[in-house]
């Protein structure tokens, strides 16, 4: 199973988002935007995981003690690649986001899973291989964006499945905060 651990987004959050993204779109001249079902914000990627070590996983989540809280949405950007760019939502700097994920990221490392070792840089994907026009000017939707508050209250568990050439993410389970 592929798996990721995410903060997952409430239907009002997720509706300003794609306001922002059909903003972004007329200025696209290609790429893939996401739609409502994939936004979330990856705490750790888990990859290909044996359905054996779900436990392990599950008693990570649980050992996690912390307070619900928020974070607020930030700037535009792009992860820079060859045939298009990563199109992303940024996260403003959040102590308790930062503990959080690096208490996940130690606790998933003590029941002997491989992680990816990079700086957490927290960001909500919102287009693939993506070319914009000239004319874009991503400040026009910084205030916009600055005004998206998302709680945070649980950790997800997901398993991420293509099933007929779509992308299907599906909650296995769900560990709350507080």
């Amino acid at each position: 199973m592929r798996l990721f651990i995410a903060v997952n987004f409430d239907k009002e959050v997720k509706a300003e988002v794609l306001k922002i993204i059909d903003g972004i779109k007329g200025y696209s001249k290609k790429g893939r935007f996401v739609n409502k079902d994939h936004m979330h914000l990856t705490l750790e990627f888990l990859g290909e995981v044996a359905e054996d070590r779900l436990e392990d996983i599950k008693a990570a989540m649980n050992s996690i003690d912390a307070e619900p809280f928020s974070i607020v949405l930030s700037g535009l950007g792009y992860f820079k690649r060859n045939g298009g760019d990563v199109c992303w939502l940024g996260i403003e700097e959040n102590k308790n986001l930062k503990d959080l994920q690096g208490d996940l990221h130690q606790r998933l490392k003590e029941k002997g899973f491989v992680l990816e070792s990079r700086e957490f840089t927290p960001h909500l994907t919102i287009g693939r291989k993506v070319k914009m026009e000239d004319i874009f000017n991503p400040n026009d939707f910084k205030e916009d964006i600055g005004k998206i508050i998302i709680n945070v209250s649980s950790l997800n568990l997901m398993k991420s499945e293509n099933t007929n050439g779509n992308l299907i993410h599906t909650g296995i389970f769900a560990k709350s905060l507080g």
